[in-house]
């Protein structure tokens, strides 16, 4: 059944601009037809259109449930930026798998380093990739993708956080060791191709962050993500809910 999104949709049960025209034309969607609207905040509600045209659909809501699919635990993935369009991948996956928020970063090896102009324009694709990912995968909520940070900035912001793991090719603790069912938010920092400098590893443990390990072998940094969310989720009870 389609999936949308809008705030405060009890108060206000339409659906105007480019979602409109996307079920008018192209779901080619009519009048009695269902779809799901969730409100951004937690809540799905079964819908039934009442009137549609390109501009604005109106509803009458059936029913309303509660969102089963976001996580207890809170996570927020700090990815430096990698090559060509790996990021794509990155954030339509780690939105499938249930983070709460995506940080850009630039660090010391980023082979990627886009003008101000090229990142905007990234921004706003990154954002639609999120909204599209949160919509197929069900979930209560999208996820924002944040503007580019520096790795400095990165490092100030891990005090935040219950707990904070960066995954770094020269090993650490095992993530048992670090996650459990009580935490509430966590974040994973993620390095580019070239994986992080050793004063940017120095750097941000100093801030708080534990060194962590997803085993013995590299991960490409595309796959590197998907194993820590994924891994955390389990951690935390979230597989089996």
């Amino acid at each position: 059944m389609p999936r949308f999104f809008k705030e405060n949709f009890k108060d206000m049960p339409y659906i105007d601009g480019s979602d409109a025209s996307h079920i008018a034309r192209s779901l080619r969607m009519k009048s009695g037809e269902q779809l799901t609207v969730c409100d951004s905040a937690g809540t799905d509600f079964l819908c039934e259109i009442t009137n549609i045209s390109a501009e604005r659909i109106d509803f009458n809501i059936l029913k309303s449930t509660e969102n089963k699919t976001e996580a207890t635990v809170s996570i927020t993935l700090y990815q430096c930026l990698p090559k060509a369009d790996k990021m794509d991948s990155i954030i339509q996956q780690s939105v499938e798998l249930g983070v709460t928020r995506i940080v850009p970063v630039l660090s010391e090896r980023c082979i990627s380093r886009p003008d101000a102009k090229s990142m905007h324009k990234k921004h706003e694709r990154w954002q639609k990739i999120a909204f599209e990912a949160a919509g197929q995968s069900g979930r209560g909520m999208i996820p924002k993708v944040c503007e580019c940070i520096s790795f400095t900035e990165c490092c100030e912001q891990m005090k935040d956080y219950d707990c904070s793991l960066f995954f770094y090719e020269m090993g650490g603790k095992p993530l048992q060791s670090s996650v459990n069912s009580t935490v509430k938010t966590v974040s994973v920092i993620i390095g580019p191709e070239g994986g992080f400098a050793v004063k940017e590893a120095e750097d941000i443990e100093s801030s708080g962050a534990i060194c962590s390990t997803l085993g013995p072998r590299i991960l490409r940094a595309q796959t590197a993500p998907m194993a820590a969310i994924t891994s955390v989720m389990l951690l935390s009870g979230n597989m089996n809910r």
